[in-house]
């Protein structure tokens, strides 16, 4: 036994899998599970993944086999395999394939590969209205293609999805760096995958080019193998799914990248006019892309282009609350072939619904995170596509490719004054009364002193004490009511090293570029929110010759510090560092 006592995976009769970091072949063993299984957590010691359904079906779909999961289990496991995992990972795999979509002249059919799993798409009920029975098979129409598919999982049933995907309108686009890797002739993709652990952060001067800016610039390892994990190879029914990547580890370039293998007309949705304008930015600075093929679809600009960025508070815009979105004509308005979630964990409800009837086009979601407070991940699996790469935070921080990161929770004591007040408030108020605590406005006074050098973001919910903590500081703040044009300029006066602090609202939890910051504050937040804090860390990761400093201020014995925990559980599970201190006047 001495022998698989070294080896790295300890396989659960729960499905969950053991990987001890430490270990001889830790490296091969989590290349080879991640092509099955589902990352939870990742500590400093050891990592969790997830054998589910969908990450199977994932695996299916890919073309891995029972046997195959078997062999990566059983090479790299310590201990023999729990009675009865095999057998139901093999059920699991087989529903794949038994129900494929395909196109039949002009009708799209599900084909269903024994009689009794037809009856049973004939008696359920949220089928009814969905699919026509005709020879054994059903009909269904092309704008139900994506519900067909999430009604049909949610019974246990995988589409094998093999209607063809519509070609967009073709675009001259490529990368101003070299990007005929794209379509991958080389290696396999979990091969590209493997390989980008033992690339650390190197000049790679035979790849570099210059940004339009003048800057040299390459594809990363990690991002190359993002992009074929997405394109795949020239003739496979693929290029849809989810890339996640931490912030400051490139999506947006990977996005690019994807862009350029494909050649076509592409659709962009992201979060806020500020990322819109970031996007044209690097999209001009790092492609062939001329201007006027660029367009900016806003509350402040609506024009259509080859490529169009368009923001998901525009598209979900409505006159009332029972009238049609009508700026959904947009995802109708040209020939796209591509279109690109940017911050996919954020895809409001409503436009699932239009993407649901988009699963002809190639799509394609960037994110730092999954995770999302609603539950719907298994939505964006189905809608936008499976998880096709994921690296942990902490792999690419070893690598130097993103900044070490330290997160350091400061607890203050509620002022005496106010303690009556919150004792007697109701949970909701209760949590406002902690997060405005007036004691933390010295802390943060205190802790932009203590990093003097450093660029800072002060980060919080509440418009009142943000403005407070502003005047304070007597620096720029930014809320949602900062007019674009004034945010831009406060942003670029922070890159540029003009201003080194700014205190801003969650409107700069998502994608906002501030590739100097290596502190932030936070002061408040939504409620324990896990996705908020990815993203809010996510802020300071990009990399820079300091280690980055991550804060939150916590009032003590408060509801706000029970919400805490759920955020100090989901950074420590990324393997990042976690301090508490607690302050005293």
């Amino acid at each position: 036994m001495s022998g698989s006592a070294a080896k790295p995976l300890i396989v659960q009769s729960g499905r969950t899998i053991l990987l001890d970091v430490h270990a001889d072949g830790a490296d091969d063993a989590r290349a080879a599970i991640m092509l099955f299984a589902e990352l939870e957590k990742s500590p400093e010691h050891i990592h969790t993944y997830r054998i589910t359904p969908v990450s199977l079906w994932n695996a299916a779909s890919s073309g891995l086999k029972p046997a195959d999961v078997k062999k990566a289990l059983t090479n790299y496991s310590r201990y023999d395999l729990p009675a009865g995992i095999m057998e139901n990972i093999v059920d699991t795999m087989a529903r794949y394939g038994n129900i494929k979509l395909v196109k039949e002249d002009s009708d799209l059919i599900l084909k269903c590969a024994k009689p009794e799993i037809a009856a049973e798409l004939d008696a359920a009920k949220p089928l009814k209205k969905l699919i026509t029975p005709k020879n054994g098979n059903f009909v269904l129409k092309m704008e139900d293609r994506g519900t067909v598919k999430w009604e049909l999982i949610k019974l246990g049933w995988p589409v094998e999805d093999i209607a063809p995907l519509k070609e967009g309108e073709y675009l001259d686009f490529s990368l101003r760096c070299a990007d005929a890797f794209a379509k991958s002739e080389g290696s396999e993709v979990n091969e590209s995958v493997k390989k980008y652990k033992n690339e650390k952060k190197t000049e790679n001067t035979q790849d570099m080019a210059l940004t339009a800016g003048g800057k040299p610039f390459y594809l990363r390892p990690y991002q190359s193998a993002a992009v074929r994990s997405v394109v795949g190879k020239e003739n496979d029914v693929q290029g849809y799914g989810v890339v996640v990547l931490p912030c400051g580890a490139g999506k947006t370039l990977v996005g690019m990248a994807i862009m350029a293998a494909l050649k076509t007309n592409t659709l962009i949705l992201t979060t806020n006019t500020a990322a819109v304008h970031q996007w044209i930015d690097e999209l001009l600075d790092k492609s062939n892309i001329s201007r006027e093929n660029v367009a900016e679809y806003t509350g402040h600009s609506k024009k259509s282009a080859p490529i169009t960025i368009a923001t998901y508070q525009i598209i979900t815009w409505r006159p009332s609350k029972n009238a049609e979105f009508i700026h959904f004509k947009l995802f109708r308005e040209r020939k796209w072939g591509l279109i690109i979630y940017d911050e996919v964990h954020l895809l409001p409800a409503p436009v699932f619904r239009i993407t649901a009837e988009l699963q002809a086009v190639r799509r394609v979601g960037l994110t730092a995170t999954l995770v999302r407070e609603d539950g719907a991940e298994s939505s964006v699996f189905c809608l936008v596509g499976p998880k096709r790469f994921d690296v942990p935070w902490k792999d690419l921080e070893n690598l130097g490719w993103i900044a070490e990161a330290f997160c350091t929770e400061i607890r203050v004591s509620l002022p005496e004054d106010l303690k009556i007040t919150y004792a007697s408030a109701e949970k909701r108020e209760k949590f406002r009364i902690a997060a405005e605590n007036p004691a933390k406005t010295d802390i943060v006074q205190q802790l932009v002193e203590n990093h003097g050098d450093d660029c800072i973001l002060v980060i919080g919910q509440y418009i009142e004490q943000l403005e407070e903590i502003a005047k304070n500081l007597k620096c720029p703040l930014i809320t949602g009511k900062t007019p674009n044009a004034k945010r831009e300029k406060i942003y670029g006066a922070f890159k540029s090293g003009e201003i080194k602090l700014i205190v801003v609202s969650k409107v700069a939890n998502f994608a906002i570029d501030l590739p100097d910051a290596s502190v932030a504050i936070q002061v408040s937040g939504a409620f324990g929110s896990r996705q908020e804090e990815a993203q809010r860390l996510g802020r300071i990761l990009r990399p820079k010759n300091r280690r980055s400093n991550f804060y939150s201020i916590v009032t003590s014995g408060t509801a706000e510090e029970e919400f805490a925990l759920n955020r100090q559980q989901f950074l420590t599970e990324q393997g990042y560092k976690y301090s508490i201190r607690y302050w005293h006047e």
